[in-house]
């Protein structure tokens, strides 16, 4: 008589854990990385950044180098890259969207960071890193995600702005640098 409750309790029970697992394997596809670069990169007027499958491999080898240690160490290598950490799991959007969340740090006219980092921000929204490869993994310990992203090619060039601003995206100040009622 036990053996049927439990298994008509068991069988919804791993149905569920299959939609979940489906669920937040879902939120980390390429598409999820594309789709939150994209959207910041368009609020400044860039262009798209597509996905490579060589920088997401090399996303891939470096990260999976990572999770021993589990500690952010960039790689040093060819490419931009942002990394980030979390004691539990981390989704492609909620990386990126923290990465994105440093754009109020960055000042255009200034070309610098105030008041806290802004350096991952202007990576994602660099014009002229066009392919990008993201990868993440779980730490041995069981519980940390790293997820790193890489920008080909890479930005964050000294004395280079991420991105242009229009003329007509300027604030006008209409005193000797504006208009002229001449």
């Amino acid at each position: 008589m036990m053996t049927l409750p439990m298994i008509s309790m068991f069988v919804p029970l791993m149905a569920l854990l299959a939609i979940l697992t489906q669920t937040s394997y879902a939120q980390n596809s390429p598409q999820d990385y594309l789709n939150a670069h994209n959207k910041a990169r368009s609020e400044v007027g860039v262009g798209p950044i597509t996905w490579d499958s060589n920088v997401a491999s090399y996303a891939q080898n470096y990260v999976n180098q990572l999770r021993g240690s589990c500690q952010l160490v960039h790689s040093g290598g060819k490419y931009g890259e942002n990394l980030a950490w979390s004691s539990a799991g981390l989704t492609a959007t909620a990386a990126v969207n923290m990465w994105v969340g440093e754009k109020p740090n960055y000042n255009y006219n200034s070309n610098s960071c105030v008041g806290g980092e802004c350096l991952h921000y202007t990576q994602v929204v660099w014009r002229n890193s066009v392919r990008l490869g993201c990868a993440k993994v779980k730490c041995n310990n069981g519980r940390s995600t790293i997820v790193s992203c890489n920008y080909d090619p890479p930005g964050n060039y000294r004395g280079q702005r991420p991105y242009g601003i229009s003329p007509f995206e300027i604030p006008l100040s209409f005193n000797n640098h504006g208009f002229d009622n001449k």
